[in-house]
């Protein structure tokens, strides 16, 4: 499974419905993620955007990354953000072999209880590419696979700042899961469209939400 487009076809969420694409409400709620940190250059800074906004969001971080970064994770925490596991990694569900897979997905869910005294049962994987028989198995673990509505693109270097910002308006609606990254590659991008996502999406009503 791939899904490499800006707004995610509703065909797709019904065929692949054991996936989380989407979390309707009745309150005009959505869900800003975070893909591939921590990184204290842009998590830190992702965080700062939020704090005075008050706006929690969730934080799919890779394993290595908390090994790396330990008080940068222990800050998302602390700040009343949620989190999630995104392998040790960033495996290519597509191009590994499962029991590999699944020993890196636990490697990060190690790391992630290393610091957090609440077990989280999210899971995201990277690329958005994972086998059927991969999902299977983190599911049988109790984890719910969280999938995406709205993919800014952040990370894409041949996009421009606007159109990253025009991905996230155009296709948010209620109920939608947004994906930006705080990674080094995306971090141009998010840097422009975040702020003023926030504040147009505020102005149209919605109220943003953690995943749980």
């Amino acid at each position: 499974m791939n899904f490499n487009w800006v707004k995610t076809n509703k065909w797709i969420k019904k065929i692949f419905n054991n996936l989380v694409w989407d979390i309707p409400n009745s309150d005009k709620k959505i869900y800003l993620t975070f893909d591939d940190g921590p990184i204290p250059e842009v998590t830190e800074w992702v965080l700062d955007i939020l704090k005075p906004e008050e706006i929690k969001a969730t934080f799919f971080c890779i394993g290595d990354n908390i090994r790396k970064h330990p008080e940068v994770y222990k800050r998302i925490l602390s700040e009343g953000h949620q989190t999630g596991n995104h392998t040790f990694n960033h495996l290519n569900g597509w191009k590994t072999e499962n029991r590999h897979y699944i020993e890196n997905f636990k490697l990060c869910e190690t790391e992630h209880l290393k610091l957090n005294t609440e077990h989280s049962f999210l899971f995201r994987p990277p690329y958005g590419k994972i086998k059927p028989s991969q999902s299977k198995a983190i599911r049988q673990l109790g984890y719910k696979i969280i999938m995406w509505d709205v993919l800014s693109y952040d990370f894409d270097p041949t996009i421009s700042v606007e159109k990253c910002l025009e991905n996230v308006i155009s296709n948010t609606e209620q109920g939608s899961i947004i994906v930006f990254h705080d990674s080094l590659k995306a971090e141009k991008n998010l840097k422009y469209a975040l702020p003023k996502a926030i504040q147009i999406l505020k102005d149209k009503g919605f109220v943003f939400d953690v995943i749980s």
